[in-house]
């Protein structure tokens, strides 16, 4: 079926004026062509559209059905230049984030409410994944972007570009109540109890694993790790169980779980570093609009803590 928009405007313009003359008139054209695209317009569609009389012209019943249909279709193709053009520019489209768990205590909310107040059109597909699941995705373009734990892996900055976005100190998250001094008092590793360490697999994120391991033996500990779970959450969870401890970016402390306990360590700890990842050879505009914003707001980099 070759339905073309000018059929459907000149039909919309009789259905209106139910006058085949006022809606040529209207049209700037002339009557006889006006009536051959509606004929030709009822032959397509297989019923008449006008009961035709010398002193009126009326809808049928086809007619009346087809009417607000061929409005809504219009008025549709009218909004597809401003639409393609929003696209263009990337104010409209689909922007798929992936990001780690410790980012939503952090950085996410934030990013998103400057996003979304920017860009309200377009539609973001959020999904919590691990830093290596997220580079999984992103050589694979599964993913425009991710928030994840710094560094990235050396094959995969050969195709990735990164933007640092937050980093931030190490602290400890104990069992309520196992370590003396006011809340929210620093302790130093070696004078904790002796208690099982919780920590994510090492293939998740090897140099953030390894460097928590390094902690501990700088304090002369040899760390029993007790379970391994994939989300910070998790971690907290645990630790609110009374299973261990961990050692979590300081950002978590913003998940409050009853019976955990947050402390900063009075020991050296590296520096987590959060940021932004996506493909070197991406050319989306909508990817592109988040990038440009995340760089212009001087709040979406936050200062090292």
């Amino acid at each position: 079926m070759n339905l073309e928009l000018r059929q459907l405007r000149y039909f919309v313009a009789v259905a209106e004026e139910l006058h085949f003359g006022k809606a040529a008139l209207r049209l700037h054209m002339t009557q006889p062509p006006l009536s051959q695209t509606i004929q030709g317009l009822e032959e397509l569609l297989g019923a008449p559209l006008f009961a035709r009389s010398r002193r009126a012209v009326e809808l049928t019943p086809a007619g009346q059905a087809l009417l607000p249909e061929a409005r809504r279709i219009l008025a549709a193709s009218s909004a597809l230049p401003a639409l393609v053009k929003r696209a263009a520019g990337g104010a409209a489209g689909r922007l798929s984030l992936a990001f780690v768990s410790s980012a939503d205590y952090s950085v996410l909310p934030p990013f998103l409410r400057r996003y979304r107040a920017a860009f309200p059109q377009v539609s973001i597909a959020l999904q919590e994944a691990t830093s290596d699941v997220q580079i999984d995705d992103l050589l694979h373009g599964r993913i425009d972007t991710g928030l994840l734990i710094a560094p990235l892996p050396d094959k995969a900055r050969l195709e990735l570009d990164y933007l640092k976005v937050l980093t931030e100190a190490l602290i400890v998250a104990l069992p309520a109540g196992v370590v003396s001094g006011a809340a929210g008092q620093a302790v130093a590793l070696a004078a904790l109890p002796p208690l099982p360490l919780i920590i994510f697999p090492r293939p998740i994120a090897p140099a953030l694993h390894d460097a928590i391991l390094a902690c501990f033996r700088a304090a002369g500990i040899t760390p029993e790790i007790g379970q391994e779970a994939i989300q910070m959450q998790t971690i907290v969870s645990l630790v609110s169980a009374g299973m261990g401890m961990a050692l979590v970016p300081q950002s978590v402390s913003n998940l409050m779980r009853p019976g955990v306990e947050y402390r900063a360590l009075r020991d050296p700890t590296p520096q987590v570093e959060t940021g932004l990842a996506w493909r070197r050879d991406a050319v989306s505009p909508v990817l592109q609009g988040f990038l440009d914003l995340l760089r212009k707001n001087t709040d979406a980099d936050p200062p090292d803590a």
